[in-house]
């Protein structure tokens, strides 16, 4: 993998690490008349959406730990990579200071 592709990804699995899941949790209460926005919802963070015929809605996220864990595993590989490193840490402590 080129370094150019490689630090696409690690920018990828970073924004998955960060992502917020608001507009996921808007999706499901949406009604079929609002779907016209669908594609204005940032929804990258989802891997799994069901709306069963009862209206109960089932969401299933990316796991920001093991996105974060993996990341910070690829970047420890890169001796130029210390920054991002860090303030991956960082981040990875603010989430857990937000989810407590």
């Amino acid at each position: 993998m080129g370094l150019r592709n490689r630090k696409a990804v690690l920018r990828e699995i970073q924004r998955l690490a960060q992502s917020r899941v608001n507009d996921a949790v808007r999706l499901a209460f949406m009604s079929g008349e609002e779907l016209g926005g669908l594609d204005r919802l940032e929804l990258s963070a989802v891997t799994e959406f069901k709306r069963n015929s009862n209206g109960t809605v089932e969401l299933k996220f990316v796991d920001r730990l093991a996105a974060l864990e993996w990341l910070l595993e690829r970047v420890g590989e890169d001796p130029q990579a210390q920054e991002l490193r860090r303030a991956l840490e960082g981040g990875a402590e603010r989430l857990g200071e937000r989810e407590l």
